[in-house]
């Protein structure tokens, strides 16, 4: 539906979400500094912040700081572990109270959410009321730390970046009148869209600024980004309501973890693999597909010379995948993770410093399961099914009963909560994930 003025998208961004569920659920951290850690050791010095309360914000405090530098700048702040069912929860109070004001068009994060305007809110007064209702209604209703700031605008892109432009707890317009002079003065990596790859390649095209940028062409913007998605960004700059097409089924399922200093050795975070393997497969399995390959990627603790035997993907960081006949069988799943976690340990035991501090695994070359052909005559493939049909029971019971119900006994006294922290940040987690 067109919009009946100028205005067609509203872009919420919550405002330090993971800090601010923080002081919101300690009041006395409330007006304070306070960081998130992705890991339960909250003193070790090297561990990085993820998040940045707006008070550490104003002391320079800075997301991806060191603890130590953190301390450094503000030896009184207070650090919070991550916890992200928490940090879940409250996005699913946050969704409910929007809801009750406008339907929600995309979930883009945790922490983000846009909404397509109707034909009554298009205009400025409108949009503006709509927006201001919204922040009252959290206000109320949700808590009074949960600030967001609101951006209004012809495209979902200005919309975001309007957002962007008055932080925290801010609500923008951009008017078609205000383009390009409201937008001007912007570093060109500070648009939404506009990555260290696409600056360097605009700026190999002589295009150093928002006024280069918007004298771009959309066939101009097609050839430097090397795709169609330059002439949508350009044309979406511009204010047209264009937007990508709607996403495909998806290309991998996985899942990562910041691992404890207890659990950074091979041995010890092999059981934190086999549950990020687990949970990837049960994912799998309710989008009714299966899989042909696994991925496992590892970051080292520390920088060392390569190790023969793995692909280097930075100073720090190794992974290791293998192919096999589609499956959604979590046995096979395990059984090739073993086999790849042998060859992460032999790498890991020619190192100088054996520890990881990250691991990744995902389960990837992804087919419907309705499209797989199967010979239904075949002794192994009747056995295939069988263990499917098993997982799936097993999936049931997990939805009713509890994700850890029916498991592996090698993880059943694994406590997730000292299994390190979970990297999940542009994907809302389901209940039983946690």
């Amino acid at each position: 539906m067109r919009s009946g003025g100028p205005l067609r998208w509203l872009f919420l961004d919550f405002d330090s979400y993971f800090a601010s569920v923080e002081q919101q659920e300690h009041p006395q951290w409330r007006d304070r500094p306070v960081v998130v850690v992705p890991l339960e050791d909250t003193e070790a010095a090297g561990t990085g912040a993820i998040a940045v309360s707006r008070e550490a914000k104003a002391l320079g405090i800075r997301r991806g700081m060191r603890l130590g530098e953190v301390r450094a700048v503000c030896p009184g702040v207070h650090v919070a572990s991550a916890r992200h069912e928490v940090y879940v929860a409250w996005h699913h109070q946050l969704i409910r109270e929007i809801e009750r004001h406008a339907p929600i068009d995309l979930v883009h994060s945790i922490d983000e959410l846009s909404i397509r305007l109707g034909r009554s809110q298009g205009r400025p007064k409108a949009a503006e009321a709509l927006a201001r209702g919204i922040k009252n209604g959290i206000l109320r209703n949700v808590g009074e730390c949960l600030t967001c700031s609101v951006g209004l605008a012809p495209s979902r892109l200005l919309a975001k970046l309007a957002a962007e432009m008055d932080k925290p707890d801010g609500l923008r317009i951009l008017l078609p009148g205000d383009l390009p002079d409201a937008i001007a003065d912007l570093p060109l990596e500070e648009i939404p869209g506009i990555s260290r790859g696409i600056s360097r390649r605009l700026a190999r095209a002589g295009i150093r600024d928002v006024s280069g940028l918007w004298k771009l062409a959309p066939k101009q913007a097609r050839a430097i980004w090397g795709s169609v998605m330059g002439e949508r960004f350009i044309r979406a700059l511009h204010g047209e309501d264009v937007d990508p097409p709607p996403p495909g089924p998806p290309k991998s399922f996985g899942h990562g973890r910041v691992l404890d200093p207890a659990r950074r050795l091979p041995e010890t975070a092999w059981p934190v693999a086999c549950m990020l393997l687990l949970k990837a497969a049960a994912r799998l399995r309710r989008r009714e597909m299966v899989a042909g390959a696994l991925t496992l990627s590892v970051r080292w603790l520390k920088s060392s010379g390569d190790a023969e035997g793995h692909h280097r993907h930075g100073r720090d960081d190794a992974a290791w995948e293998v192919r096999f006949p589609s499956t959604s069988d979590s046995f096979v799943f395990l059984r090739h993770l073993e086999r790849l976690w042998s060859r992460c340990g032999r790498v890991a035991h020619r190192r100088p410093d054996p520890r990881m501090r990250n691991i990744y695994v995902h389960l990837h070359a992804l087919e419907p399961e309705s499209a797989r052909q199967l010979d239904l005559f075949a002794q192994t493939d009747l056995k295939v099914r069988e263990r499917e049909r098993l997982w799936a029971e097993i999936d049931r019971l997990a939805r009713r009963f509890g994700s850890r119900t029916v498991e592996p006994a090698s993880l059943k006294h694994l406590d997730l909560k000292y299994a390190g922290a979970k990297i999940a940040f542009g994907r809302i987690p389901e209940a039983e994930d946690f």
